[in-house]
């Protein structure tokens, strides 16, 4: 059986208080919650987890025993152990039960009624998503939490995205109006009352890389290619900006690999903060030679030895 550590789960320390850990759950089960992430297997299992820690680690019998355990045998999550060697019978869930084999073999059979033994009710999460009616204020009103992947172009210059989320068993598309100058981790939030949901929409910003393009930090990486020959007479190179194409000049004998610096020509954020843009060159062969470029690299080896 594998043992499961609910504070790494929570992730939260072994000497959190009550209110940590009240709102390390309240936190990770609006992020996971069903509700909006339904068809979403791996979401599931998440709020399955979490709420199975909170049922633990909330109440003051369960923490004990779930403590006196963990600390006698020193277990890790994920350890492998076998129950009947710590005076454990091994059960299953075949009863229908909501949480793991783990908390059944430990703590007797799950929950019943679906109220948390610790007293935190559900609907204090989510407002009236369970449809008991409640109504959140302006001042504590309830914050759904996703995700939504965008590239570095669309970043620098804002953008609208059309995001599909499903909310009691509907289908609601939100536009997602995403500011220029945005930067990885920065939160837009959406007033979801617009769209039949009780409270507001955070959508955590996620800026992909991209295989020639990256951003680091305000600073953007890009990579070009140049042939043998430019690199070794120099040449003169039109290379695409987030502004627009700007010419560069390769000096002779460049070295493959080597970065050159433009200041002033990177990512630009919410605050005016300019980065600047590093272009790195890579020295590379022509996919198609002509005879008359083969007969040159022939001779140019010849000549070399």
């Amino acid at each position: 059986m594998k043992y499961k550590d609910y504070y790494e789960t929570l992730g939260v320390s072994k000497d959190a208080d009550e209110k940590e850990i009240k709102s390390a759950y309240r936190k990770l089960a609006k992020k996971y919650h069903p509700d909006l992430h339904q068809g979403d297997d791996e979401a599931a299992e998440k709020f399955k987890e979490i709420s199975e820690a909170y049922e633990v680690l909330s109440d003051k019998d369960k923490r004990q025993k779930y403590d006196t355990f963990g600390s006698n045998y020193d277990f890790s999550q994920g350890y492998d152990f076998d129950p009947s060697q710590y005076g454990y019978t091994y059960t299953t869930g075949g009863s229908g039960a909501d949480f793991s084999d783990f908390f059944e073999t430990i703590f007797g059979s799950s929950r019943s009624g679906g109220g948390f033994s610790g007293g935190f009710n559900i609907n204090d999460i989510f407002g009236d998503l369970g449809g008991r009616g409640h109504k959140s204020s302006k001042q504590n009103r309830n914050k759904f939490e996703s995700e939504l992947s965008i590239s570095i172009e669309e970043a620098y210059k804002g953008t609208t995205k059309n995001v599909n989320l499903t909310y009691k068993s509907k289908e609601i598309e939100i536009p997602v109006k995403i500011p220029k100058g945005i930067t990885r981790g920065k939160k837009v939030k959406v007033n979801g009352d617009k769209f039949g949901l009780s409270g507001d929409v955070l959508f955590k910003i996620n800026i992909r890389d991209e295989k020639n393009l990256k951003l680091d930090g305000i600073d953007i990486e890009k990579t070009e290619n140049i042939y043998p020959w430019e690199a070794a007479l120099g040449t003169e190179k039109t290379v695409e900006t987030l502004n627009g194409k700007i010419k560069l000049k390769v000096p002779k004998n460049f070295v493959g690999g080597n970065k050159m610096r433009i200041p002033s020509q990177g990512f630009r954020d919410l605050k005016g903060n300019v980065g600047d843009l590093y272009v790195t060159f890579n020295i590379i062969n022509p996919t198609i030679l002509s005879d008359e470029q083969i007969e040159l690299y022939k001779k140019l080896n010849e000549i070399s030895k």
